[in-house]
């Protein structure tokens, strides 16, 4: 159990069963009253956010996000299907579980799953991918003003931002918490 006195950023706790995680949280003690705890939380499973003030020595109950490396195989239309690199288990997700993440991920590449409850809620892809573009404008010879950028569509379907020079075929380095280009692979 988790009293909200001990509450800090990232700290995973449940209300009636649903997970949740402190966004931020403030400690307060007005001059009149008993102390609170500002807290703004977000709900793992929803991403909706919520704020609330709790008394200090309210208990919640911890909530446990288990993280497992696995491998993401194939589509098959309506799942997204990933194998656990240990016990090689495959599980089925659905298109809202994956959305983000398989901007950026290719058929073996490996993902970060979370689950809660061993129900996977959300796949992460690693931070930075190398991807090949299959379709963007050819460059315009001459136009070198610096920070010029065109959109490239990735071998994945993902669409990114990129500098002038770079051609169908390339393989860049993407950032995948912004999308955004890095370097050539």
């Amino acid at each position: 159990m988790i009293s909200a006195g001990d509450f800090r950023k990232g700290m995973t706790f449940q209300i009636n069963g649903e997970p949740f995680v402190v966004v931020d949280f403030q400690h307060v003690k007005p001059g009149k009253g008993a102390a609170f705890v500002r807290t703004k939380y977000k709900s793992i499973l929803t991403g909706s956010t919520r704020e609330e003030a709790f008394n200090p020595n309210e208990k919640f109950p911890k909530a446990h996000i288990e993280t497992k490396q696995m491998q993401y195989l194939y589509n098959d239309g309506e799942l997204y299907y990933f194998m656990d690199n240990e016990t090689y288990d495959q599980i089925p997700l659905v298109k809202e579980q994956v959305e983000e993440a398989i901007l950026y991920l290719r058929e073996n590449d490996t993902a970060t799953v979370k689950f809660f409850n061993e129900k996977a809620f959300q796949v992460d892809p690693p931070n930075f991918v190398e991807l090949e573009v299959t379709y963007t404008e050819p460059g315009v010879k001459g136009a070198t003003a610096t920070n010029v950028t065109k959109p490239a569509t990735m071998e994945t379907g993902a669409t990114v931002q990129v500098p002038i020079f770079i051609n169908e075929g390339d393989r860049i380095k993407i950032d995948t918490r912004t999308g955004e280009y890095l370097s050539r692979a």
